[in-house]
């Protein structure tokens, strides 16, 4: 097994200009995913909650495939939303994306984003049961 903290980052517009990771690999297999929003090719796309959040989805699991891994290794999710009128759309996009994976899941209301038209960020956390061993 690895000692190495792996990082991945995606060219998302503020990972640079704020200094993070998309996402970090531990070495015991846990994989932590950033704030993801709905920003597809460097601009932010301003669809309904539920296009915004398959979108968000999107951008993590692009992260996990560069880990080698995918949605069934995630263990838990966060969504924070904008306005509660939102959750039923964020909660459907959810359950489309992760019904077969039941990862432990929080839905949580802010008073916003750091761009006004984004009404949904989602974080993920993902295990890698052979930790140590990537394909990546």
């Amino acid at each position: 097994m690895s000692d190495a903290v792996r990082r991945v980052n995606s060219g998302g517009p503020w990972e640079e200009a704020i200094g993070y990771s998309r996402a970090v690999e531990l070495p015991n297999g846990l994989v932590l995913v950033a704030g993801c929003t709905s920003i597809v090719n460097g601009v932010i796309d301003a669809g309904t909650p539920y296009e915004q959040t398959v979108n968000a989805f999107q951008v993590a699991f692009d992260a996990l495939k560069t880990l080698g891994l995918g949605p069934e290794h995630v263990v838990r999710t966060r969504m924070y939303v904008t306005h509660a009128r939102d959750t039923d759309e964020v909660g459907r996009a959810h359950k489309e994306l992760f019904d077969a994976v039941r990862p432990a899941a929080s839905m949580i209301i802010v008073s916003g984003f750091i761009d006004p038209s984004l009404v949904v960020e989602v974080e993920v956390e993902a295990y890698r049961s052979d930790s140590g061993a990537s394909s990546a």
